[in-house]
């Protein structure tokens, strides 16, 4: 059932994001291991695919080379639980960037507590802005 709610929220968030950008779809990634192409000037989303819980204190931190990326928005969507006030429900965290300059750079999330330096998981995506 669990699956079945992150599926739902996959699918909503990809719907969303196609259709409020009027032409100019903004590519979800979900896999570390699927590589990030992209122009510069061009936004991407990235899309952390594991449950984020921020009520219990962890969260998931980006590192990014500012040179290449800017962060343009970092969002929190309640997953299916949280609608039905289940206190302590997680969700999916997305992360909006726009690529500034052509090369290669990693972004690299941390799950963690931000007055932690416990790290309980680490994804590592690859960009290619051309």
């Amino acid at each position: 059932m669990k699956k079945m709610g992150f599926t739902a929220v996959v699918f909503m968030l990809s719907a969303l994001l196609v259709s409020g950008c009027g032409g100019n779809a903004v590519q979800a990634y979900y896999d570390p291991e699927e590589g990030i192409e992209s122009a510069v000037s061009k936004q991407f989303v990235v899309l952390i695919a594991l449950e984020s819980n921020p009520s219990t204190g962890y969260s998931w931190e980006a590192e990014y080379d500012t040179e290449m990326l800017e962060l343009v928005e970092e969002t929190f969507e309640s997953d299916e639980y949280a609608n039905v006030h289940i206190v302590g429900a997680g969700g999916t965290e997305l992360f909006q960037f726009k690529a500034l300059s052509k090369g290669q750079t990693d972004i690299t999330f941390k799950y963690k507590r931000s007055w932690e330096t416990e790290v309980l998981e680490t994804r590592v995506f690859t960009v290619e802005i051309k």
